[in-house]
């Protein structure tokens, strides 16, 4: 990993999770990196198409409230991971 990656990663987990900003008005605190998937198939995104989410919204939250535990739901939910990241980039 580059520095320059490195240090996309480390702003935007600071920035904290981009769901619970959004949607519900708080500030998670530091959270986790999640690369978008959408159009990549089997390859991973690049280190600068992340959006940061906390555990529940990233892994542990279940199906329709965590990315990880059913993408379409989550997306239905919320928006989907490409909206996420473009608000992100617009926010921050």
């Amino acid at each position: 990993m580059k520095k320059a990656e490195r240090q996309h990663l480390e702003k935007v987990a600071s920035e904290g999770c981009v769901v619970c900003r959004l949607f519900e008005g708080v500030d998670s605190g530091p959270c986790e990196i999640h690369h978008i998937r959408t159009g990549m198939g089997t390859t991973r995104a690049s280190h600068f198409q992340v959006i940061g989410l906390c555990p529940t919204h990233h892994r542990n939250g279940g199906y329709g409230v965590a990315i990880h535990a059913g993408r379409e739901a989550f997306e239905k939910r919320y928006m989907t991971e490409l909206e996420l990241m473009e608000e992100r980039w617009r926010t921050c």
